[in-house]
C-alpha cells in the first residue's frame, strides 16, 4: 500500500479514535456539569495548567525524536524510559513542593489538596514504555486506536463514578490516575521491546540535544495555548475560569480533533519521503485542502448553533457561555487551519521554525491577553486569542516560502 493509502488509513482509524473520545468527553462534562459547579471546575482547572505547564517545561522531546530517527529506535528504549522516569519524579516534586504558592497565586485554595493529588499523575507516567510510540512511527494506527479507546473510556468512568461519590474537583484527578495507571500495565504487557534500567550517556546526550528545540516549543506552547486561561483565573477567579475552560472545550474540541487526527498521521507519513520536497508539498497541499473544508463547516455550524448547542449539553446554568463560545470558534478555526504547517516543519527537522511561529503567537497574546479582559471581561479572552493568531500567520507564510519557495 502506497502513503497516500496508508495515511487515508490512518486517517480513519484516529478519526474514529477521536470521534469515539470526544463524543465520550462530551457526555462526561454534560454529566459533570450536573454534578460539579463552574467553581469546582475551576479549581481542577487550575491543577491542570500548572501541570500542564510543569510538563512542558521539563520535555525531552523523546517521542518527536524517536518518531524522526532514521535508524531502530530499540537502542534508545533504555535510555529514554531512565530519561521518562527522571523526568516524572522531578515533575512530582515540583508540584507537590510548588501546591501552596499555585493556590494562593489564584486565590484558590481550595485548590491545593487537588494539586498535591494530581502530582502522582506525572510520578506514573513517568514509568510508561518508550517503545508505545512504535504504533505511531510504524503508522499501526489500528492498535493505536484500541489502545487509546480502552484508556479515555476507563478515565472517563472513573471520574464520572467518582463525581457520583464525592463531588468535587479530585473526581477529575481519579479519573486521570486510572487512566496512566493502566497505561503503564499494557504498555509493558502488549508493547515490545520492554526497557530496562540502563543508563547510555551518549545516547541521552543525543536525545537532549535533538530535543532542545521540542523543549522550547513545547513551552511557547502552553503559554500560547493557555496564556489566556492562567489570565482569566488570576484577574476574573476560578469561577470565571471554569465558565472560560468548558467554552474553550465545545468550541475547540470538534476543530481542534480534525486537525489534530490529521497531524498525527501525516507527521510519520511525511517523514518517510522528507528528503523530496516536491513530493512532501503536494502531499502537504492535499491534506491541507481536506482539513480547511473540515474545519470550515464544523466552526462555522459551532458558531450558528452556539446557544443551541450549550441548552443541549449543559444546560440553562451555563447559557452566558454563548457569546465566548461563538468567539472561540472563529479562533478555532483559525488554528485548524494554520496548525496544519507543524507537522509539516516538524517532518524537516525544522523545530526551530515551529518554536519560532509559536514565539509571536504568544506575543501576540502576552501584549493583548491583559487589557482585553480588563475592558471586555471573559469575552477580552478571546478576542485577545485571535489577535495571537493573525500575527502568527506571515511568519507561517514566510517560513513555507523559505522552504518551498513557492
Amino acid at each position: 500500500m502506497g502513503y497516500t493509502g496508508i495515511a487515508i488509513k490512518g486517517v480513519s482509524w484516529i478519526a474514529a479514535l477521536r470521534v469515539c473520545t470526544r463524543f465520550v468527553t462530551f457526555m462526561r462534562t454534560a454529566i459533570l456539569a450536573r454534578l460539579l459547579s463552574p467553581a469546582q471546575f475551576g479549581v481542577f482547572g487550575v491543577a491542570s495548567l500548572f501541570l500542564a505547564l510543569l510538563e512542558i517545561i521539563t520535555e525531552t522531546g523523546i517521542n518527536i525524536f524517536l518518531v524522526q530517527e532514521k535508524k531502530n529506535i530499540k537502542e534508545y528504549i533504555n535510555s529514554a524510559w531512565i530519561v521518562s522516569i527522571a523526568r516524572g519524579t522531578l515533575l512530582a516534586t515540583a508540584i507537590f513542593a510548588s501546591s501552596t504558592l499555585i493556590g494562593y497565586f489564584f486565590r484558590s485554595p481550595q485548590s491545593i489538596p487537588v494539586i498535591q493529588m494530581i502530582a502522582l499523575v506525572p510520578l506514573i507516567r513517568g514509568f510508561i514504555n518508550p517503545a508505545i510510540i512504535i504504533y505511531q512511527k510504524e503508522l499501526q494506527f489500528h492498535n493505536e486506536f484500541w489502545l487509546r479507546l480502552v484508556l479515555f473510556l476507563v478515565d472517563s468512568s472513573v471520574a464520572i463514578l467518582a463525581a457520583f461519590i464525592f463531588r468535587n474537583a479530585a473526581s477529575f484527578v481519579f479519573g486521570l490516575l486510572a487512566g496512566v495507571c493502566l497505561e503503564v500495565v499494557l504498555s509493558f504487557v502488549i508493547i515490545k521491546p520492554r526497557p530496562k534500567l540502563h543508563f547510555e550517556f551518549e545516547k541521552v546526550k543525543e536525545i537532549f540535544h535533538k530535543g532542545k528545540w521540542v523543549t522550547l516549543l513545547g513551552v511557547f506552547s502552553y503559554f500560547a495555548k493557555e496564556g489566556d486561561s492562567i489570565a482569566v483565573g488570576k484577574i476574573l477567579g476560578t469561577t470565571s475560569l471554569g465558565f472560560y475552560n468548558v467554552a474553550y472545550k465545545f468550541s475547540t474540541l470538534p476543530l481542534s480533533e480534525i486537525t489534530d487526527v490529521i497531524n498525527r498521521v501525516v507527521f510519520p507519513v511525511y517523514t518517510k519521503f522528507s528528503d523530496d520536497k516536491k513530493r512532501l508539498w503536494e502531499a502537504f497541499f492535499k491534506t491541507s485542502i481536506v482539513n480547511h473544508l473540515a474545519s470550515l463547516v464544523f466552526g462555522l455550524a459551532l458558531f450558528i448553533f452556539a446557544r443551541e448547542v450549550i441548552l443541549l449539553f449543559l444546560g440553562d446554568m451555563w447559557i452566558n457561555i454563548v457569546p465566548i463560545i461563538k468567539i472561540l470558534a472563529v479562533y478555532g478555526i483559525l488554528r485548524a487551519i494554520f496548525g496544519t504547517f507543524s507537522p509539516l516543519f516538524l517532518a524537516l527537522g525544522r523545530q526551530d521554525y515551529v518554536a519560532s511561529m509559536t514565539f509571536v503567537r504568544l506575543s501576540g497574546l502576552a501584549i493583548t491577553i491583559v487589557p482585553f479582559i480588563m475592558v471586555y471581561g471573559i469575552i477580552g479572552a478571546g478576542y485577545s486569542a485571535i489577535v495571537s493568531i493573525l500575527v502568527e500567520i506571515p511568519v507561517i507564510l514566510f517560513f513555507t516560502y523559505k522552504i518551498f519557495k513557492i
